[in-house]
């Protein structure tokens, strides 16, 4: 299991995850550490958008791997995201 501030080990060909990578992982520690359902939801839809450009990568090649690996770290980004926003709407 890699260490939390690890280098994540996913070496983007264009920079674009390396640049973000800092900011999910901010937003994902924000999600943990929020207190209230409301709180959680909102870092989570903040997380959604930022994962988004990593999902949108006009970069992307089926053919590298660390491409393969990047989308499926924000596939499961936003699919946990995803959930968080809706437990968060369930709560108001």
């Amino acid at each position: 299991m890699t260490p939390r501030g690890a280098a994540s080990g996913i070496h983007c060909p264009i920079g674009l995850y390396e640049k973000h990578e800092g900011e999910l992982a901010r937003l994902t520690e924000a999600i943990n550490r929020s207190p209230t359902a409301h709180e959680k939801a909102q870092a989570a839809h903040d997380l959604r958008q930022s994962v988004s450009v990593l999902l949108d990568c006009d970069a992307y090649d089926e053919g590298n791997l660390n491409c393969r690996m990047c989308r499926e770290v924000a596939i499961l980004r936003n699919k946990t995201a995803a959930v968080v926003e809706k437990i968060g709407a369930l709560h108001r």
